[in-house]
């Protein structure tokens, strides 16, 4: 019988990098099944003695942690109260001048929309070391546990990855929609819930057609995961009747068709996939 606990797994043999005392590590967490862990990653919980979290890490990866460890958690959801930013670089800099292993852990890649880049110059500015290790975006993992490839020769050469809103809870004011519009085939949208109606409007203003496929996979990768098959002009209408919210990802553009052929999930659940030609080439995609 295959065990399915979350005991902590055995790292293979390595040369794997010291976490030393006074260091701080910003590490991605990826977007929440514990599997997309890094290896890097699930090493730097092993040894970490302070854990900083992010609302999006899920707990049970927390799970992981030396039993010594200090958890503390750091979430910011929008709309939400939560601790500010600049408190939470300058926290990181307290564990570390106190010789703590302190391992900042964020729900995707740090790089990725994640404010890991303010973190890790916030800590560079006061001569605290770092190691940044990379985690799998959910704008990527999450759209293909939904079964949506970012990227189709079928269907795509380009990919944007934009943010719903900047640093005031706004869209952000310095999006060129237009120009993201004509310049991408396939959007994929970040935190984009609270002003999807600004979003889609701002969408087919810049010519975007009504009938375009959009996708929205909320709790992207984990147990509650849902995904929402719809198009740009009904989109928001949708999303409210079905109850979806944040955290959500939203994928705009054709690649969200190939769900009909590629949702895995389902298949694993012996469910015959909707559509294998979503696309209508009629012919497999190795033989062209």
């Amino acid at each position: 019988m295959q065990d399915t606990s979350l005991s902590l797994p055995v790292l293979p043999s390595s040369d794997w990098p010291e976490f030393k005392p006074g260091w701080v590590w910003l590490v991605g967490a990826g977007p929440g099944d514990p599997g997309l862990l890094t290896l890097h990653a699930l090493n730097a919980l092993r040894h970490a003695d302070v854990i900083v979290y992010d609302a999006l890490v899920q707990k049970v990866i927390l799970d992981w942690a030396r039993p010594e460890a200090e958890i503390v958690y750091a979430g910011k959801r929008g709309g939400k109260p939560s601790a500010n930013q600049k408190d939470i670089s300058l926290q990181l800099v307290d564990f570390a001048r106190a010789g703590k292993r302190v391992l900042r852990l964020k729900g995707g890649d740090p790089f990725v929309f994640g404010r890991g880049g303010e973190e890790g110059q916030t800590l560079v500015q006061h001569d605290i070391p770092i190691r940044i290790i990379p985690g799998i975006s959910a704008g990527i993992g999450g759209l293909a546990y939904a079964g949506i490839p970012v990227t189709h020769r079928d269907v795509n050469q380009s990919v944007t990855f934009v943010t719903g809103h900047d640093q005031s809870g706004d869209t952000p004011s310095s999006l060129d929609w237009a120009a993201i519009s004509k310049g991408s085939q396939v959007l994929v949208i970040y935190m984009g819930m609270k002003h999807l109606d600004r979003i889609r409007d701002a969408l087919l203003a810049a010519g975007r057609d009504k009938d375009e496929p959009v996708a929205i996979v909320s709790n992207a990768t984990t147990p509650e995961q849902r995904v929402l098959e719809t198009t740009l002009s009904t989109c928001v209408e949708n999303a409210k009747a079905e109850g979806f919210g944040p955290p959500a990802i939203i994928c705009v553009g054709r690649a969200t068709m190939m769900r009909q052929a590629l949702d895995w999930q389902a298949i694993a659940r012996g469910e015959a996939p909707r559509n294998t030609d979503p696309l209508g080439r009629g012919r497999p995609a190795e033989d062209r």
